[in-house]
């Protein structure tokens, strides 16, 4: 992992491609502008960690519900 300290307006680049800009600076939290291609997925890594446990919810199932639909 690269750590680098960033001021506000300053960037970095991440391949050709892709610019982070610091927009904002507060207390406690940092606001971002990302530059990037649209054919780049940009996600909230605590929103993408929340759908990978809704798919793992949403593919267990309860055996009874089949055994009941089997029967019926």
């Amino acid at each position: 992992m690269l750590v680098i300290t960033r001021k506000k307006d300053e960037s970095i680049l991440i391949g050709n491609n892709i610019e982070i800009v610091v927009v904002k600076v507060d207390e406690g939290s940092v606001k971002l502008a990302i530059n990037a291609p649209k054919d780049v997925k940009i996600l909230r890594k605590e929103l993408y960690k929340e759908v990978i446990e809704e798919n793992k919810k949403s593919i267990s199932i309860d055996s009874t519900i089949l055994k009941d639909i089997k029967n019926k």
